[in-house]
């Protein structure tokens, strides 16, 4: 009988399931994505959503409030890298891709990651007048003369 048991277990106990959330939002924090299987994405997405909001809304509250549970380098980087990004966006910051079931146990695999990754500052493909010009390799030409025998030499012979 499922007795109103709210969100998945995971076949877990409270602790390894708090522990297991734990990492897989620390990683996707750090990381900007996640390989995992469908059920733990599913799992940590809600929870990884309302830290992203509470960062973004409030800077200062989120620091203090993640100081006990995450080290300092994650907290950091959700306030100073991650939450910015979805300034503009009421909600909808995570995304999960399907990639496929595990060969070992045919667990569905998905990539847990953000919506908005980091800008990354691409070059521009060169113009025609930028792009460097194709150096020529010069290949020796070598002429070789045959010599033709008259009728001459070949009568001498």
């Amino acid at each position: 009988m499922k007795k109103k048991v709210f969100g998945r277990r995971l076949q877990r106990d409270t602790k390894e399931r708090k522990a297991l959330f734990k990492s897989l939002t620390r990683e996707l924090i750090l990381c900007d994505g996640i390989k995992t299987t469908e059920a733990k994405a599913k799992s940590v997405k809600g929870s990884i959503e309302k830290l992203i909001t509470k960062a973004r809304d409030n800077a200062s509250e989120t620091k203090r409030m993640l100081s006990g549970v995450y080290e300092e380098k994650v907290i950091t980087r959700l306030v100073d890298n991650i939450a910015p990004r979805f300034v503009g966006r009421p909600g909808g910051y995570t995304r999960i891709v399907r990639l496929g079931n595990r060969v070992q146990d045919n667990a569905p695999m998905v990539l847990l990651e953000l919506v908005e990754g980091e800008k990354k500052v691409e070059k521009a493909v060169p113009t025609a007048a930028e792009a460097p010009k194709k150096v020529e390799k010069k290949t020796k030409v070598v002429k070789t003369t045959v010599k033709k025998e008259t009728k001459k030499e070949t009568a001498k012979k």
